[in-house]
């Protein structure tokens, strides 16, 4: 399959998620508070997204198919779609776009902190996610994607203070998390002693 296939593939796949969740909200079936069902299912597929864009890596080496590199950009662009879908839906859905709560929340509830840091730590990514991007910013175009890293770790403690019961969800999205950190580090070491 050629690469532009593998890369126009995956914009439909991370737009399903979405596509269920707005039925969902439409026929009425997220409970007795679906604005609140609402912003946690975007924001628990945004999580999935980020997790998934990180993965694609991995996969692609250890699976040998080369094609599943491409995905990586277009799952992270889908990350930060869910990411901006959720903060407007909170703010919109839950705040009313209240300028006074809408600061209590920013900086009075840890959560909240954590989650909007996790969600403008995704802005450079976005911002620089184009081809022409990281031709002009060289080796810094490295450097400042490993941002990816720190939106996951918060986004995961968001994701734990949200929870109000039942913590397994969390348990494995922090491990797969993990192990996609220590894959990056021994492929990062290893790279580095097979440098003259």
């Amino acid at each position: 399959m050629k690469t532009r296939y593998w890369t126009w593939l995956a914009w439909p796949l991370g737009a399903l998620p979405l596509g269920w969740i707005v039925w969902q909200a439409a026929s009425g079936a997220m409970g007795p508070d679906p604005a609140e069902t609402f912003v946690k299912a975007i924001g628990w597929w945004a999580l999935v997204l980020i997790l998934t864009c990180l993965s694609m890596r991995p996969a692609s080496q250890l699976l040998k198919v080369p094609g599943l590199v491409i995905w990586r950009r277009t799952f992270g662009l889908w990350g930060f779609i869910y990411a901006c879908l959720h903060f407007l839906a909170w703010a919109t859905l839950l705040l009313g776009w209240d300028p006074s709560v809408l600061g209590q929340e920013l900086t009075k509830r840890p959560y909240i902190v954590v989650g909007t840091l996790a969600w403008l730590a995704m802005w450079p990514l976005a911002a620089t996610s184009t081809r022409k991007a990281r031709r002009r910013l060289g080796r810094k175009w490295t450097k400042l994607h490993k941002l990816i890293f720190v939106t996951l770790v918060l986004a995961i403690i968001h994701q734990y203070w949200v929870q109000k019961s039942g913590y397994g969800e969390t348990v494995v999205f922090a491990s797969v998390a993990a192990v996609l950190l220590l894959y990056r580090l021994l492929k990062d070491r290893i790279l580095v002693k097979k440098q003259p």
